[in-house]
């Protein structure tokens, strides 16, 4: 999921929704990505079981798995190991 621009995004979307669950919108301007980029990201995060949706439409709010949850410390191993940097001083717990 990292070793692409797209999994760098992804690994930001999914840190930034560690820290507070957010919408579409707030993550595009939070992350300073394009409204388009981010919803692509987050049904294939959706798609793969990574977040949980809830609401309709424009204020649909994401958040975390359970399953990812509790494998957060997997994902950020993961992370260290490659050296990816996803832009959150937080990202190494």
């Amino acid at each position: 999921m990292g070793s692409s621009r797209g999994g760098e995004n992804r690994l930001r979307i999914i840190h930034a929704i560690e820290d507070q669950p957010r919408n579409t919108n707030q993550l595009s301007e939070d992350l300073d990505l394009n409204y388009k980029t981010v919803e692509h990201h987050l049904e294939r995060l959706v798609d793969h079981g990574v977040l949980l949706a809830n609401g309709d439409e424009y204020g649909t709010m994401y958040f975390l798995s359970d399953r990812l949850e509790a494998n957060l410390d997997v994902l950020d191993e993961v992370v260290a190991a490659a050296e990816i940097d996803v832009g959150n001083e937080d990202a190494a717990r």
